[in-house]
């Protein structure tokens, strides 16, 4: 009988064109005999943090199915994978899947799969992204490729010990599912992946409550976010000074949400500094115009 070939490591990455908009993940296996086998995939309508945790989703699947003992170390570049899977997750479900805001966990159907398949067995590591590390290119390059509607030539040829359960894991299109807890040599049962409800709701751009604690995420990070919403908030105010009107996509490009999450919000409403209202339709596409809420009359305002 062959000896079983045992994973050393996985890497994953994920990538989203728009976010939300396509997406793509990759998934890179590494044994211990120094063969490596790829995964990838794509979905048409997602987020960047979604496609992050279905690389990693399906690692563990594919750790499930193998039946393996030995522990393994999975990298992801993503620290909000990595310290919600290792730090948020026990809190969130302590609260009834909640924030410390007292907000709801978004992307919570992941994290219930990623909850259920992680174990003791996984030492969950972060890698600086796009820093030279090979694992992580490659499965960088993978996520990017799926996408961006390519179809990149993977590392699939390896023979998984003969076993079809494995292969049956490795090669299913991931899409998540509730049934992911069955047998392992049941692969898990595949369902569309959608938007989470949590996820169409309006959402600024920079509320990232549902990372959990703000001094968990660090310094660098923080700075980046504060330099991404005052150049939102330039844009914004660039917009309503020069009386410019955009459309629901231009939007919600802006707030960094999906375009149904604004026009789910009716005919005038506030963000922020500014209150949003429809101005006239043009085709198939809706023009709205924002107005700086201290410019617009108390008596006008909502």
């Amino acid at each position: 009988m062959p000896q079983t070939r045992q994973i050393k490591s996985f890497y994953t990455d994920g990538a989203c064109s728009g976010n939300p908009g396509p997406g793509g993940w990759g998934t890179v296996v590494y044994f211990t005999d120094g063969s490596i086998y790829e995964m990838g995939g794509a979905e048409a309508q997602t987020t960047n943090n979604r496609m992050e945790m279905q690389g990693a989703i399906q690692a563990l699947k594919m750790l499930k199915a193998c039946s393996q003992k030995d522990p393994v170390t999975l990298y992801t570049d993503s620290e909000y994978v990595k310290n919600g899977i290792t730090k948020w997750i026990k809190g969130w479900k302590n609260k009834g899947w909640q924030t410390a805001q007292g907000k709801a966990v978004l992307n919570q159907d992941l994290w219930e799969i990623l909850d259920r398949l992680n174990s003791s067995q996984v030492d969950w590591q972060y890698v600086k992204g796009h820093n030279g590390d090979r694992g992580n290119e490659r499965a960088d390059a993978i996520a990017r490729n799926f996408a961006n509607g390519k179809q990149p030539k993977l590392n699939q040829n390896l023979d998984l010990d003969n076993s079809s359960s494995l292969r049956a894991i490795a090669k299913t299109p991931v899409t998540e599912g509730a049934d992911c807890d069955r047998a392992p040599e049941l692969p898990c049962k595949s369902v569309p992946l959608s938007l989470a409800t949590s996820d169409l709701t309006m959402i600024d751009s920079t509320d990232y409550s549902h990372l959990g604690a703000m001094e968990d995420l660090p310094r660098e990070l923080r700075v980046d976010q504060l330099r991404s919403l005052l150049e939102t908030l330039r844009i914004a105010d660039e917009i309503a000074s020069q009386g410019y009107l955009i459309t629901s996509s231009e939007i919600a490009d802006l707030m960094n949400v999906n375009a149904s999450a604004v026009t789910g919000r009716g005919d005038r409403w506030n963000w922020r500094n500014w209150i949003v209202s429809r101005v006239r339709r043009e085709g198939n596409q809706i023009l709205w115009q924002l107005e700086r809420v201290d410019q617009v009359p108390a008596t006008d305002r909502d």
